[in-house]
């Protein structure tokens, strides 16, 4: 059992104690260096690494391209997190909270930052004539209620159950349990609402969808935290059914790669520019760290 920790009158920030990413974590906001961030070809200008948040943006932006817009073409760009590149002055003037994914759009006469997953997700919708988000005002509703329920439920799989699971200095019991709890609860309310619906908002496929998938997909999968059999994720057998047909989209796998710095060589597209890159450009084609 972990030594009682008896909290002082006033919390002061310990440098270090911060277990996997004490390097970066800060109680501050800010740049920390000054750095421009780069500008490609396109209008559509993402600053981005493939963790689940990420790969929203890259799954959005792979099916406007799939359905035909071709406005939609876009530069990523890798940011390290864990090197602490977010905190660049030029990534902190698209998104001052120093988080990825960010996205900046130079197509119009000024030049239109946007950053947090979920408010990308709906500015990319509404610029492509409300693609992936209904019209009908009860049907658009219940899309925008399931992408901000995994915006505030996520934080409790991922910063919650992922960081005491995977990534503290030492495990901790109580907060373990919190947190699966927590989890196991969200995937079972996402197993109910599938039993009778093919999708996430209903019978069309959405930017809910986009939003959930790489989180609690990716769990059922087996992707997140090596925890698939703690969690006892093949209880959730509506989930696995909808992550499954999704994994099968081709333009959810393209957005998957997107930015990705783990997994198979095959699977990494550090940067995108064209659609070619996917032919041409995963690590296994180009090698290197």
């Amino acid at each position: 059992m972990s030594q009682a920790y008896t909290p002082p009158k006033v919390w002061t920030w310990e440098q270090g104690n911060g277990g996997a990413f004490a390097s970066i974590n800060r109680p501050i906001a800010g740049a920390t260096h000054d750095k421009e961030l780069p500008v490609g070809k396109h209008p559509l200008q993402l600053y981005s690494l493939g963790t689940p948040n990420g790969q929203k943006v890259t799954i959005m932006l792979e099916e406007l391209l799939a359905a035909g817009h071709k406005g939609a073409e876009y530069d990523a760009w890798l940011i390290r997190i864990n090197e602490g590149q977010q905190f660049s002055s030029g990534f902190v003037e698209v998104n001052p909270n120093s988080k990825i994914p960010a996205l900046m759009d130079r197509g119009g006469p000024e030049p239109i930052r946007v950053f947090e997953s979920g408010a990308i997700l709906v500015y990319l919708a509404e610029k492509f004539g409300n693609a992936f988000l209904p019209t009908d005002p009860a049907e658009r509703a219940e899309t925008l209620s399931w992408l901000f329920w995994q915006m505030g439920s996520a934080p409790f799989l991922g910063g919650g159950f992922g960081h005491f699971y995977a990534y503290a200095p030492e495990k901790i019991k109580y907060a373990i349990d919190r947190y699966a709890m927590e989890t196991k609860r969200q995937l079972d309310v996402l197993d109910r609402r599938l039993a009778d619906n093919e999708f996430i908002a209903g019978a069309d496929y959405t930017i809910a969808d986009m939003a959930i998938w790489p989180w609690y997909g990716g769990m059922v999968m087996g992707w997140a935290y090596e925890a698939a059999e703690f969690l006892s994720v093949h209880e959730y057998r509506n989930v696995i059914r909808w992550a499954e047909q999704l994994h099968a989209r081709p333009a959810v796998r393209r957005g998957r790669m997107v930015n990705r710095v783990s997994g198979k060589p095959e699977s990494q597209l550090r940067e995108r520019h064209d659609a070619s890159d996917f032919d041409t450009k995963t690590q296994d084609k180009i090698g290197g760290a």
